[in-house]
């Protein structure tokens, strides 16, 4: 039995690409650089913004540059992080059926906290979620433990009834990291990552999740 889910965002919840793909093309016409593609840019997504931002500006970039692109990404995404950002079809669905159930539900990205928590008041998630902790939250970003750990502590809930939920590789590390099971999801930024680092479940749609949890059946 599982009570207590921890989701990743972006990916898993949310489909942030186009969003975050033109704050980073932003950042990079900032710099004086041209645009890069939407899949490619998908690909860096999930290490955080400080990640993303050195990959997308190329390893030719000084760090003091990266610095500079990456607060200016910063600033143009909080203006622009609900144009097209949306959850997925059938996500708030099967949130609310869970929630129903009384499963405590959790966010832990890599993705800043205070965006974080704004995406998920702006989209009225968060009134589903008990916690949402962001890569600033604690001292290291996942695949870390420390927030699953500290979300389980929160909510009461072992290892054993608990399950990290995410699109790439980044939560089945941190999943594996606190000894808990991880459930992927097909539709996110990197179902590919998945080859070398497979989950305890995958998933289509939100739906066969949370049937799988409430009815131990998937459809």
């Amino acid at each position: 039995m599982i009570d207590l889910l921890i989701f990743d965002l972006d990916g898993t919840l949310i489909d942030s690409k186009l969003d975050l793909a033109h704050s980073v093309n932003a950042a990079r016409a900032h710099m004086g650089l041209g645009p890069l593609d939407l899949a490619l840019i998908s690909k860096y997504v999930g290490h955080g913004a400080p990640v993303l931002m050195r990959r997308a500006m190329g390893p030719e970039i000084s760090d003091v540059q990266v610095a500079e692109a990456l607060e200016f990404f910063l600033e143009h995404y909080r203006q622009h992080a609900f144009d097209r950002t949306r959850p997925y079809p059938g996500v708030k669905e099967s949130l609310e059926r869970l929630h129903a159930a009384d499963k405590r539900l959790a966010v832990l990205t890599n993705k800043p906290v205070e965006l974080s928590r704004k995406i998920m008041e702006g989209l009225t998630l968060a009134p589903l979620f008990f916690q949402v902790y962001g890569g600033n939250s604690f001292a290291a970003k996942k695949p870390d433990p420390a927030g699953v750990r500290q979300l389980m502590t929160e909510a009461g809930i072992g290892r054993d009834r608990t399950m990290m939920v995410g699109d790439t590789s980044v939560d089945v590390e941190t999943a594996r990291n606190a000894g808990v099971p991880v459930c992927g999801v097909k539709y996110g930024f990197q179902p590919a990552s998945f080859e070398n680092a497979p989950p305890d479940l995958l998933v289509d749609r939100m739906e066969q999740l949370a049937d799988w949890v409430l009815e131990g059946c998937f459809t």
